[in-house]
């Protein structure tokens, strides 16, 4: 399995537009981060988590030609206003699958109502297959993925398990129940979006306990902002099996 880390920005991405801060004005490239996604390939195929609004981007920069699905965390911004871009993939595969809880279809059935039209439906716009996911595993491409629940401030979130690989981002709360379905993981990805307390996201304290509760063998942090600091002084103050990640990263399991 190969992983793609196609984004690992905080909702604004960094650089902020307008801002002076030392980490947007940074010239080392891992400093740069586009919106949270990541690409996910095994044997035939490959699915991206969530379709941020640099989902285009994304797609060209990791010369990506065929997709088998996207599974959405939830309806924010950042992680959906790039559906529209899905064309050149529905234009050459016909309707591209999706994967998300019921409430994030109805939110993105509102913002994108021409993709989910049944009746007089655009000629240009893409079809998508709808495959609504509740706390329970189900089956993408030939894989068994497990939801993993928890919240962002007081909006349910998924994370998901991919056989040995998980990828949780958003989180604040996750029960010990959910903790429970990640036990085995060897490699985690989890959000660290600051260094103080953050409302609706794991600051580094919060995600690194996190990371001792799953124990994996290798932990990646990302969602982060740039009051995190600098990539490279961060990491060097991170347990020896916990990094952070950066914009086209790859790692294989």
């Amino acid at each position: 399995m190969k992983i793609t880390f196609l984004g690992t920005g905080t909702s604004q991405g960094i650089p902020v537009i307008g801002s002076d801060h030392p980490v947007c004005l940074s010239e080392n490239f891992k400093d740069k981060r586009l919106r949270v996604s990541i690409l996910v390939s095994w044997g035939a195929y490959t699915f991206v988590v969530d379709c941020g609004p640099d989902f285009r981007q994304q797609m060209l920069r990791a010369e990506v030609s065929k997709i088998d699905g996207i599974l959405f965390t939830h309806e924010h911004a950042d992680h959906t206003m790039g559906l529209d871009d899905i064309r050149p993939f529905f234009f050459r595969q016909g309707d591209i699958p999706l994967y998300a809880h019921q409430r994030v279809f109805t939110s993105l059935e509102k913002r994108f109502d021409y993709i989910f039209a049944t009746e007089n439906k655009y000629p240009g716009a893409p079809g998508v297959i709808k495959n609504v996911v509740e706390n329970k595993p189900f089956v993408a491409g030939d894989l068994s993925i497990v939801p993993i629940d928890g919240l962002h401030h007081e909006l349910q979130v998924f994370g998901y398990r991919f056989d040995k690989f998980a990828y949780l981002t958003d989180m604040k709360t996750v029960a010990d129940a959910e903790i429970e379905k990640l036990q085995g993981v060897e490699v985690l990805v989890v959000n660290a979006l600051q260094i103080t307390p953050h409302q609706s996201h794991f600051n580094l304290e919060e995600a690194l306990d996190f990371i001792a509760k799953v124990n994996p063998k290798r932990a990646y942090l990302t969602h982060i902002s740039p009051h995190l600091g600098f990539h490279d002084a961060v990491e060097k103050e991170l347990p020896e099996n916990v990094f952070l990640a950066y914009d086209n990263l790859q790692i294989t399991i």
